[in-house]
């Protein structure tokens, strides 16, 4: 099968969006607000912390915020200091910080950076702990939730992709992103 027709290609699971567990947009907004637009999602890996992110930038700018976008991973732990300087000389009241994650940075490096924050109308970051920032939502994965995601990706209950649902949450430890790589994997060696 090629790359592109796999049901499980890039593309077609970046359309799947985040899907709130007990709460409304509106009602999530209204947390984010009371916290002041400074609040952590909380999750283990393959939870949806980076597409819920993603999802709140649009909400940001329609509460006329300029969303500003960082990233940190295994493979990029720190930020090059010019960078940093130069990120920060030009924050305003406007500005709205969406730092993916956040816990990559050292327990130093954390303080310094959220004192460089103070000028920014708001600061949301992902983590895989609590702590960083008051917590807004944490991020939770089910079996259920990934024959929902799996439902989408292929527009129809494919022979036995969802009723693998609960094996495939399992032997992935509930991360929806490695369940949905192997379901790849399984599309292009057919």
């Amino acid at each position: 099968m090629k790359a592109r027709d796999n049901p499980f290609c890039t593309d077609r699971v970046l359309r799947v969006r985040f899907k709130l567990p007990d709460m409304s947009w509106p009602q999530l907004m209204s947390r984010l607000a009371e916290l002041n637009y400074r609040a952590a999602i909380v999750g283990p890996h393959g939870s949806g912390k980076t597409t819920l992110l993603e999802d709140l930038e649009p909400r940001l700018i329609d509460c006329r915020f300029q969303p500003k976008r960082l990233r940190l991973d295994e493979d990029h732990r720190f930020f090059d200091r010019s960078f940093l300087n130069a990120f920060f000389a030009g924050l305003n009241p406007r500005d709205l910080i969406l730092f993916d994650g956040a816990e990559q940075m050292s327990r130093l490096a954390w303080r310094r950076f959220l004192f460089r924050t103070r000028t920014a109308g708001g600061l949301i970051v992902t983590s895989h702990r609590p702590g960083l920032l008051p917590t807004l939502i944490e991020c939770r994965t089910t079996p259920a939730l990934l024959a929902e995601i799996l439902y989408e990706v292929l527009d129809e209950d494919a022979p036995g992709v969802r009723a693998n649902a609960p094996e495939l949450f399992r032997r992935h430890r509930g991360n929806l992103r490695d369940a949905l790589r192997e379901c790849y994997d399984i599309c292009a060696a057919k």
